[in-house]
């Protein structure tokens, strides 16, 4: 199998955690924290992408609500809106050229309607290659 072949769907995590919009900040944190995840996507009713919260997003947040003991925001108001989605047919080769130039570790999966049906992260990418490259070895 050549490696144009591997797609991001043959890869990808089928059930992926999402935050639901409006979710209060602390229970992000707590998600992200249960899952050991440094971000996820975050969702809308009809399971669109409409953001993505990370880690680092949430400290920011964090740090100038407790320091004003002001009420824990909602996901809505910390997210990135400008979220750097996959299509399940995407190329991996071509996922990982992306994620060469990007910073982010994780990519929310989306079919043609926005609608998140997977994740992928970086090292999922990663060990695909190194298989990749290991038949390359055998064959």
């Amino acid at each position: 199998m050549s490696t144009e072949a591997e797609k991001v769907k043959d890869v990808m995590a089928r059930h992926p955690s999402a935050i639901r919009v409006g979710t209060d900040l602390t229970e992000v944190v707590d998600t992200l924290l249960k899952l050991k995840m440094t971000g996820l996507p975050v969702i809308d009713s009809s399971e669109r992408v409409v953001g993505f919260i990370s880690e680092q997003d949430c400290l920011r947040s964090l740090i100038v609500s407790s320091y004003h003991c002001e009420g824990s925001p909602a996901v809505d108001d910390v997210m990135h809106t400008d979220v750097l989605s996959v299509k399940p047919d995407d190329t991996l080769v071509d996922i990982a050229e992306l994620m060469v130039k990007q910073k982010p570790k994780i990519y929310p999966v989306v079919d043609g309607d926005g609608r998140l049906v997977g994740m992928l992260t970086r090292g999922q990418v990663l060990g695909a290659l190194k298989d990749m490259r290991r038949a390359c070895d055998l064959g």
